[in-house]
């Protein structure tokens, strides 16, 4: 077992409040050297808030927040960190090689900067003014512009906003390429797609707590779980959730929600049991609805309802 000190990121029993919004509930996660983490959910979940608290922007409620064994609040903790927020600003008149070079020059050991610019698809913009960037180059360049000091961590949040699909391909194949140089990576999404394409361990959150914590397969496993709605007259709720499959349920009168891990194999069952049924719905269940059944084994009326 990797003992704490290892970590690069050690978060522990975090709780963080914005007046009456609970971000984050005694939150606790652990990145070691070398990692590549997904942190995914929906927007609100409290993916940005924890990299706040990581990058030492916000201090935590309550709980204990470190990175490479220290404060992420002290600067000399955070020398090794490379980071591009959700929102950010360039200045419009300044050249992206003059912008790159600023950057670079806070660093005793900076990524040349034709490798920044050609690891982003940037090379034919250096002389370019960030005022005339599209949205999706100018977001390049702030993802590129985290790894200019060679940094051991890296935090993303959200980093394809606003990129096409060409651009999105080639960020992903940057930072796929750096994290095998042998950085730790942590990027957050709220799309399933972008967390597949990126990372090898998945955390999944949820109205500011982690829902899951697992390897990218079993994650894309869990995920493939239909909402199967059905009426069941008189059925009793024991029998119900017996039937194959059954991973959530929740009823109002004799019409069911069920979520399931294999809607061909209830359908089956259904039928070969011969069990009367009506108005039978089958469609995707939500990355929420999902990873709130597997870790309670229970879904609220509310939610299935919704």
């Amino acid at each position: 077992m990797t003992r704490m000190t290892d970590a690069i990121v050690e978060v522990v029993g975090v709780t963080r409040s914005f007046g009456d919004t609970l971000a984050l509930d005694d939150v606790s996660l652990v990145v070691r050297p070398g990692e590549l983490v997904g942190l995914l959910g929906p927007n609100g979940a409290g993916k940005t808030t924890l990299l706040s608290l990581v990058t030492g922007l916000r201090k935590p409620d309550s709980g204990t927040v470190r990175i490479f064994g220290g404060n992420p609040r002290e600067p000399a903790n955070r020398v090794l960190l490379g980071t591009t927020p959700q929102e950010t600003g360039l200045p419009p008149t300044l050249t992206v090689g003059e912008i790159v070079d600023f950057i670079a020059g806070h660093y005793p050991d900076p990524m040349p900067r034709a490798e920044v610019l050609e690891r982003f698809g940037l090379g034919d913009l250096a002389r370019r003014q960030a005022g005339g960037l599209s949205g999706g180059q100018g977001r390049r360049l702030a993802v590129a512009l985290a790894l200019v000091g060679r940094p051991r961590l890296v935090l993303l949040d959200e980093p394809t906003t606003g990129l096409d699909v060409e651009a999105r391909h080639i960020l992903w194949q940057a930072l796929r390429d750096y994290h095998a140089d042998g950085a730790t990576v942590v990027v957050t999404s709220h799309y399933l797609e972008e967390i597949e394409a990126l990372a090898e361990r998945v955390v999944v959150f949820g109205a500011g707590k982690v829902l899951a914590d697992d390897a990218l397969a079993t994650v894309l496993a869990r995920v493939t779980m239909r909402r199967v709605t059905v009426t069941l007259r008189g059925a009793p709720d024991d029998e119900v959730a017996t039937l194959p499959g059954v991973v959530g349920m929740a009823r109002d009168g004799d019409r069911f929600q069920l979520l399931v891990s294999d809607a061909d194999d209830l359908v089956r069952a259904l039928v070969l049991d011969r069990v009367p049924f009506a108005g039978l719905e089958v469609r995707g269940a939500s990355l929420e609805e999902a990873f709130l059944a597997l870790t309670s084994q229970s879904l609220p009326t509310e939610r299935v309802m919704s």
